[in-house]
């Protein structure tokens, strides 16, 4: 995996006389009797200490793992990792990986491997296999129902939609995309419908053809609307009412083209959880494979559910948990932030971004979101890249920037409009009005962001664009979100 070459500067410690990089001091692992799992390494003045693994699965290069944990507090010259719940048997092989920072540097000590030999109690002391305690002795496992909490259970600054108290670093959603079929997918809804404001793609959302699952993960695919249906039709009409999921009786729903406006030239996929799970603040990871080809933005986004701020302008807010641009002149580019205006400068204003050794869309990585109730945090394979600090409210930024919908922010807390229920999307957009710069990209840039014929001008340069589009497939391997 390429994931590897990313995180190699984080090994070594550079001087004017290359000095030796730092080892990490090596993992302590117990098993907890009757259950749980403990990860600890003694303190050498870091500052922060993560632990990523799998149980009974190899790690596949730096991916984030069953267990995927930042720890910023040392404890007893310790720091330490803990998972109640983990119902280990001896036999058991946990592979993993470990990261500190120290002085300001990061350190990581890779392909760590460890078998469940013996158990210990909760001090440390090993349990005789052949006299355990009774299990019922310890906290039991929690079963989450109407008005009960565990009494192990922290409560997490994390809110779900539908549920009440919500447990410190507990997995709220987890979807692997083991199903034979799209339409088994509980947790999502597909899109049907054409995009409009503010930014006009020049792609209708579609389930047919557009959306698969292949190999356990979720593939997105753009094809060309008239190789789904026949020649000439996007001149014609496409009426997706009996479907469509947006607005009936307006645009997002029904088209006829007329003259220069014609049909989107491009039919691709979205899925959302909006139906299924919404949540405010959490921890997300997906892991996935962008998109290449020309014009391609790929949709990795956190989408408010409703629109407490006002539905236009993206006044209530989006955040794209990453995107790289399909062109290969920003391929190697990877950006994250949240989206608070539809117009520049404020629109890019807190977006973060990563150069990468490679193209990112050449290999699968680990994307997150550390969404808190003051400040986004931006990863990649592990690596913080970025962070969003609101400072007294994203209010004072937009209005020095000339945004005149962030007086409706003042109503909420810092992080307004970022402060409310917000679900998870996933999607392939083309084009647009707003991603794609007529000054940075007047030289390959077919359309004009105001022109009346934008979406004309995109398709009747076809024969420079499509034949990038070689490997244009999003792949999603899953999607899991954690409680702060």
């Amino acid at each position: 995996m390429a994931w590897k070459h990313i995180h190699l500067l984080i090994l070594f410690v550079y001087s004017s006389n290359l000095v030796k990089a730092y080892t990490v001091p090596p993992a302590k692992l117990e098993a907890i009797y009757p259950k749980g799992l403990r990860v600890s390494i003694p303190d050498d003045g870091f500052t922060l200490f993560a632990f990523h693994g799998n149980l009974n699965v190899e790690m596949e290069g730096l991916e984030a793992g069953q267990w995927a944990r930042d720890i910023t507090k040392v404890k007893n010259g310790r720091w330490t990792f803990r998972d109640r719940n983990a119902e280990l048997k001896l036999g058991d092989k946990i592979y993993f990986w470990t990261y500190v920072i120290k002085n300001g540097l990061g350190y990581r000590q890779d392909n760590g491997e460890w078998t469940v030999t013996e158990f210990v109690n909760e001090n440390g002391t090993i349990v005789d296999p052949n006299d355990l305690p009774p299990a019922t002795t310890t906290t039991p496992s929690f079963i989450p129902t109407s008005g009960t909490v565990p009494p192990s259970c922290q409560q997490s600054l994390t809110a779900v939609l539908g549920r009440g108290r919500v447990c410190r670093g507990e997995l709220l959603f987890n979807e692997e995309f083991d199903k034979n079929n799209i339409k088994d997918l509980s947790n999502w809804m597909p899109e049907i419908m054409f995009p409009q404001e503010p930014d006009y793609p020049f792609n209708v959302y579609l389930s047919d053809g557009t959306l698969r699952l292949e190999n356990g993960m979720l593939i997105i695919s753009p094809i060309l609307l008239e190789t789904k249906y026949h020649a000439g039709f996007l001149n014609g009409a496409l009426d997706l009412t009996n479907t469509c999921t947006g607005m009936i009786g307006t645009w997002e729903c029904s088209r006829t083209s007329s003259g220069a406006q014609i049909l989107p030239p491009v039919a691709t996929g979205k899925i959302t959880s909006k139906n299924r799970f919404n949540f405010k603040y959490g921890r997300v990871e997906i892991r996935a494979k962008l998109p290449a080809g020309s014009w391609l933005l790929p949709e990795i986004n956190l989408e408010p559910r409703d629109n407490v701020y006002g539905k236009t302008n993206y006044v209530s807010g989006l955040v794209r948990i990453a995107f790289a641009k399909g062109n290969a002149i920003y391929a190697k580019k990877l950006n994250g932030g949240p989206i608070l205006s539809d117009l520049e400068p404020y629109r890019s204003f807190n977006m973060k971004s990563k150069i990468g050794i490679s193209n990112w869309n050449k290999d699968f990585h680990n994307y997150s979101l550390v969404w808190k109730p003051d400040l986004l945090e931006f990863y990649v394979d592990g690596d913080l890249y970025g962070t969003v600090d609101p400072g007294e409210g994203f209010y004072n930024s937009a209005n020095q920037n000339g945004v005149t919908q962030a007086w409706h922010w003042i109503q909420g807390t810092v992080l307004a409009p970022l402060d409310q229920m917000f679900y998870v999307s996933l999607g392939l957009r083309v084009g647009g009005i707003n991603d794609f710069s007529d000054v940075k990209d007047a030289e390959t840039k077919p359309w004009k962001n105001g022109g009346r014929k934008a979406m004309y001008d995109f398709w009747t340069a076809k024969d420079a664009w499509f034949p990038t589009w070689y490997n244009s497939d999003m792949k999603i391997d899953y999607v899991r979100i954690y409680a702060l």
